[in-house]
């Protein structure tokens, strides 16, 4: 393919968001919760407190302050009892500190060789540095929702990405575990690539589907996709 740009998925798609916050959950709160069911828990807020961002029901809310919220719903939920406002603000920090995929560093740093690679994230702008950070992920440049005002999967999301990278969207290929983002960026025009990451959401739930036939690739990791375009 004649792509110039790789914009990515992060949550999911290049870190391991669920093991990385059970972990965090397990430090933080020890035994008065599960920590992996915790982790599921908070995970399924997410789309739903975006989804009030996209109806207009919030205004424009970073992913942080959005995690911040639905934290503090789930502590109330579940009465886990007093949790400070110091251990609630390390647990929102837990979604700056996710390990990367055992593939993700070394697929990406290969496919940087001979491509743009840049994030195209829900996170937010400082969450997706740290995460970089954290995990050693080579990015070239970070574009995350925040610098358009709306969430994945509105057009301007995607529709912002190929303006910034000045590049027409079919020399932009969308990488993403997920096969409802990768429809929202062929709706744009963007080339699509799917990940299968069959233990994203753990060993136990429904395993997501192994291919995308909509997609233009679909591979099991990042240094498959080097290998597919030849980083």
């Amino acid at each position: 393919m004649d792509v110039r740009a790789l914009v990515f998925d992060v949550f999911g798609t290049v870190v391991d968001w669920r093991s990385g916050v059970a972990s965090e959950v397990a430090r933080l709160l020890g035994e008065k919760v599960d920590a992996e069911a915790f982790a599921d828990e908070w995970r399924s807020r997410y789309r739903p407190s975006m989804d009030r961002v996209r109806r207009g029901e919030l205004p424009w809310t970073p992913l942080d302050a959005l995690h911040r919220a639905s934290l503090d719903d789930l502590l109330g939920d579940i009465g886990v009892g007093e949790v400070s406002e110091e251990t609630r603000t390390e647990l929102v920090l837990a979604w700056h500190r996710l390990p990367a995929w055992p593939d993700s560093v070394d697929g990406l740093t290969r496919l940087k060789r001979r491509h743009i690679i840049a994030t195209l994230s829900n996170g937010n702008v400082a969450l997706l540095v740290d995460m970089a950070k954290h995990a050693g992920l080579p990015w070239d440049t970070v574009l995350s929702a925040e610098l358009f005002g709306h969430y994945k999967r509105d057009g301007e999301v995607y529709d912002g990405a190929v303006r910034l990278l000045a590049l027409p969207p079919e020399r932009v290929l969308m990488v993403a575990a997920h096969v409802d983002d990768l429809a929202a960026a062929r709706s744009r025009g963007l080339r699509t690539a799917y990940v299968h990451r069959p233990l994203e959401r753990g060993p136990e739930a429904p395993p997501p589907p192994a291919t995308d036939p909509d997609a233009d690739l679909t591979v099991g990791s990042l240094t498959e996709l080097a290998d597919r375009l030849g980083g």
